[in-house]
């Protein structure tokens, strides 16, 4: 067995270069400061106490730095997956209590267990039925949604926590008159910050300046004393190991979310992982080991009251503009949390909630893909109308909701392209032998008793009736028509209902006398034609590999081509 494969560290280890230290100690050290304050505020997001984002930002980096195959891919507490968090265990349990903390840890269980599998079981692909619109207006729909419900921290007002934004934006409206308007400036002022010190400079982490300032605002100014809620104690101290304890009926309940979070979590992660990657030209990502090792770091942390984590798009760039070269950044940055939870925790105290709000509208509202929907309304409509459905399907429905009703919109047009995929009626260029689509070359020439299709897609079960129904028009349609020419250049396989579609076609067009031909039919669909006897029934000297020679054998006598019975049962390539 090559330990290399399946514990990546082994490879990269084993020629680490002090040339790389300086990079890794750098980027490490920053993307550590900048994991503190995020850590705390999306653990926050997830109805957590923020220490629990800091146990979040420990076990799990090392952990993928020894599976992980991304050597700049920072793994962490994201805005995304602790919405989803909030959102599944907060239908079990009351978000902040005792109970609801302790299933945000056996999620985590349950995410690893379940992108392990996946991993080991080479199902990576299962992902690919989350198309990119459906996780753009999720995404932006979800935002909008997290970035809301910071507005009780924002306003230092009470609002609910909801999943429709509308009962949000009501209930802040019938609250207006309340609004802490000392909180509310501290909170403006948090998000003015980490939008200048972005603008300024994107390496310098702007949430970490923010949660200095704000603290040093309250701790002066004696804001806590005048209704500015804080933090308060944060426990200090390494993540403590505990087995998470769970009933079956949990299970059960934490399901979907579990589901939910390995699927976008992976997404999010392998999405970043792979365009830094395409930057960095001395390893490669593997999919399903990036699974294996995002569920062995969701794992190994719920042992030690990490919530599910994954890679985060905002800190994995600065890992890598910051100089990181190996997993060993990732490293430094859960040492820089370590002792930050032996020895600063203390610092927090007088955190204001409204800081951490800014911190997670910043990034959150960031998510909201705006750019997406003009670009779709420009290139593709039907993926135009995914986004739209997917994102208003999320506002009306909720967040789990609204993703499982975007991947079945997803299959939905999966299933209506593969039943009636693009076909084309060809026609000759003058003076030439080559044939093209007479709806994109008006100038083609066509023959009254010559019908040219060609079909762009496998032929199997779900649209081998489109199929025949297409040929079936043309012959009611044109009473001339005495040839038909399939071009199967585009048809890469061919299942047993559509040689049994095919044979009956034939057998339609014989009783019509209409001619059949075949015109470049791949190795593969002459390997089933073959086994299915097709060849034997229409015979051999009905295939040819331009439609030109079809064209010429018709309307030149079809006379008998000698030896091609043999040459096209043994040329099968």
């Amino acid at each position: 067995m090559n330990i290399k494969k399946y514990v990546p560290i082994a490879d990269w280890l084993a020629s680490y270069s002090k040339q790389d230290l300086s990079g890794d100690i750098s980027a490490g050290l920053t993307v550590g400061v900048m994991l503190i304050p995020q850590g705390m505020a999306y653990s926050m997001l997830a109805g957590l106490p923020p220490i629990y984002g800091l146990y979040a930002a420990t076990i799990p980096l090392i952990l993928y730095a020894i599976f992980g195959t991304s050597r700049q891919l920072a793994v962490g507490p994201v805005a995304m997956v602790s919405l989803l968090i909030a959102s599944g265990v907060g239908s079990v349990a009351e978000i902040g209590t005792p109970e609801f903390i302790g299933l945000a840890i056996v999620l985590a269980l349950m995410v690893g267990v379940m992108q392990l599998f996946l991993g080991v079981s080479r199902l990576g692909f299962l992902v690919n039925f989350l198309s990119h619109p459906v996780i753009s207006g999720f995404t932006s729909a979800a935002a909008l949604i997290i970035g809301l419900n910071q507005l009780k921290h924002l306003l230092g007002i009470s609002i609910g926590r909801s999943n429709y934004i509308h009962t949000i934006l009501y209930e802040a409206l019938m609250k207006v008159g309340e609004v802490h308007f000392i909180t509310f400036l501290i909170g403006a002022g948090g998000i003015a910050t980490i939008l200048l010190v972005k603008k300024l400079n994107k390496k310098i982490p702007g949430p970490l300046v923010a949660v200095v300032l704000g603290i040093l605002v309250v701790y002066l100014f004696g804001l806590h004393e005048q209704g500015v809620k804080i933090v308060m104690e944060v426990p200090s101290g390494l993540p403590p190991f505990s087995f998470p304890s769970f009933g079956i009926d949990d299970l059960g309940a934490l399901l979907p979310a579990a589901l939910t979070i390995s699927l976008v979590g992976f997404m999010e992660s392998i999405a970043v992982a792979k365009a830094i990657q395409s930057k960095h030209k001395n390893y490669s990502i593997d999919a399903n080991q990036e699974l294996i090792a995002l569920g062995m770091a969701n794992i190994g942390g719920a042992f030690f009251s990490s919530f599910p984590t994954t890679g985060g798009f905002s800190r994995t760039a600065v890992n890598d503009q910051a100089g990181a070269r190996t997993g060993l950044a990732s490293l430094f940055s859960a040492v820089l949390i370590l002792l930050t939870l032996l020895f600063l925790t203390p610092l927090f105290y007088y955190l204001p909630q409204a800081i951490l709000a800014s911190v997670i509208m910043v990034a959150v509202f960031g998510l909201i893909d705006y750019k997406e929907v003009i670009h779709l309304w420009k290139t593709d409509k039907t993926d135009l109308v995914m986004l739209v459905v997917s994102f208003f399907a999320t506002l009306a429905t909720g967040i789990e909701e609204g993703i499982a009703i975007g991947v079945l919109l997803s299959l939905g047009f999966v299933l209506y392209r593969a039943s009636y995929p693009h076909t084309a009626v060809l026609g000759r260029l003058p003076g030439t032998d080559v044939y093209r689509n007479v709806k994109r070359f008006p100038e083609v020439e066509t023959n009254a008793e010559m019908f040219i299709y060609r079909f762009d897609a496998q032929l199997f079960f779900a649209n081998s009736h489109f199929f025949r129904i297409q040929v079936e028009d043309e012959m009611a349609r044109n009473k001339k028509l005495r040839l038909v020419i399939i071009n199967a250049e585009a048809i890469n396989s061919m299942d047993s209902s559509a040689i049994h579609m095919i044979d009956d076609m034939i057998v339609n067009l014989r009783e019509h006398k209409i001619d059949i031909a075949f015109a470049g039919v791949k190795g593969p669909v002459r390997d089933i034609m073959v086994k299915s006897k097709l060849l034997h029934r229409l015979g051999v000297h009905h295939f040819f590999d331009t439609i030109q020679e079809a064209v010429d054998w018709h309307f030149g006598g079809k006379k008998d081509r000698v030896g091609d019975e043999v040459n096209f049962q043994t040329n099968l390539a």
